[in-house]
């Protein structure tokens, strides 16, 4: 049996029929471009992750540009993030003229480690960018306090993490502005690229709102540069109809994650594959199940061949990355992250995998780990 990395028709399939409903409701209003279904997925949504401001979106990628231009973050300044993250985080601090200040993550989490964090910080820090890795909070508490101390906001890149808490506070709630992806791969997918922005502060939100649209307000009346972030009403119409089903998705994934822990323990594979880290205090909600072995690649190789699907997210740390020679690292600077990206490797772990499903994928993992055993080449 093969084992997709995903599976969206098994999540969409049942819905199919209030999708399209949805949809023609829209093609029926030819209300493509905001209007109603924007403002009431925003409200929605604001209600969900317990905010009173939301702010509908082109992308995630948009959602974390969007808000370090409503923050006022340019050339000169520097945004603190970590080296250990889809592109977009660092990709959008450079995009609008900041320096990118990078730094290691916990070898345990993914996350950024605040201790890091807090050495990085100088008087041109204007952000504290951490990243909820793989649907795990990062350690909010310290980075918050040293946001406060320094005077700076901290902008939440959630992208991955819309329903994980953190000791009982939605991510993406916590800092000046949460950004979130509705790329159809998340934990709540859109039928293309949509985002979202969450803050508590209204004027911060209404200045959002205007960069959203090319800084106009009213129509034809520009006051400052933006761009065209706007969500197209079908996204959201989508969106609306799943966004009631995510708690009961979330809570499948963590019952799959509590599974695979169990096969895993049973195949005899504790000590040779290290399984995500689950802090006390946060609720993980598993975009991704990501397992580490210093022999990924050749497992990787394994899955391959026997159909199971799997990704390395991801296997370059910025400081690595040929777009950022310019910063100056070089190989060594933050070793857990370059040993993360050396031996991570994601596997199945959507609400609607199957146990079968799951008994296939360590069974895989478990005749690759015994090979390597009987050849006497250590797994971690």
């Amino acid at each position: 049996m093969n084992v997709p990395l995903l599976d969206l028709q098994a999540q969409n399939g049942p819905l199919r029929e209030e999708i399209l409903a949805a949809i023609a409701r829209v093609c029926d209003s030819q209300r493509f471009i905001m209007g109603p279904e924007i403002e009431a997925l925003e409200g929605e949504l604001a209600r969900m992750l317990g905010v009173p401001h939301a702010v509908a979106v082109s992308s995630g990628t948009d959602a974390v540009l969007l808000a370090l231009m409503a923050l006022g973050i340019g050339p000169g300044d520097e945004v603190v993030t970590s080296t250990y993250s889809f592109f977009a985080t660092g990709g959008c601090v450079a995009r609008v003229g900041a320096r990118p200040v990078l730094v290691d993550i916990d070898p345990g989490t993914f996350n950024v480690n605040p201790a890091e964090v807090a050495r990085a910080i100088t008087p041109r820090t204007k952000a504290i960018m951490p990243v909820h890795l793989f649907g795990l909070s990062a350690d909010m508490d310290p980075i918050l306090d040293e946001a406060s101390r320094s005077g700076v906001p901290v902008i939440e890149d959630a992208a991955q993490a819309i329903g994980a808490t953190y000791k009982g506070r939605p991510a993406g709630s916590l800092g000046a502005i949460g950004c979130f992806s509705f790329f159809p791969s998340k934990n709540l997918g859109a039928f293309g690229d949509a985002g979202l922005l969450t803050m508590r502060d209204p004027k911060l939100a209404e200045r959002a709102r205007m960069l959203r649209n090319h800084g106009m307000e009213p129509k034809y009346y520009h006051h400052a540069i933006g761009g065209n972030f706007r969500m197209d009403a079908l996204q959201a119409a989508v969106l609306r109809v799943k966004a009631p089903h995510l708690d009961a998705w979330t809570e499948a994934r963590r019952v799959n994650a509590r599974r695979y822990r169990r096969l895993f323990t049973e195949a005899g594979l504790d000590g040779r594959v290290a399984l995500p880290a689950e802090a006390p205090q946060c609720r993980h909600i598993f975009n991704q199940f990501v397992i580490r072995t210093a022999e990924r690649d050749e497992l990787k190789r394994h899955l391959d061949a026997r159909g199971i699907g799997n990704e390395i997210y991801y296997p370059v740390p910025f400081h690595l990355q040929p777009c950022f020679a310019a910063l100056g690292h070089r190989a060594g600077d933050f070793p857990n992250a370059e040993r993360a990206a050396g031996e991570s490797l994601a596997i199945p772990i959507y609400g609607e995998l199957t146990v079968e499903q799951q008994q296939i994928v360590v069974e895989a993992v478990a005749e690759f780990a015994h090979a390597q055993r009987a050849a006497a080449v250590p797994l971690t």
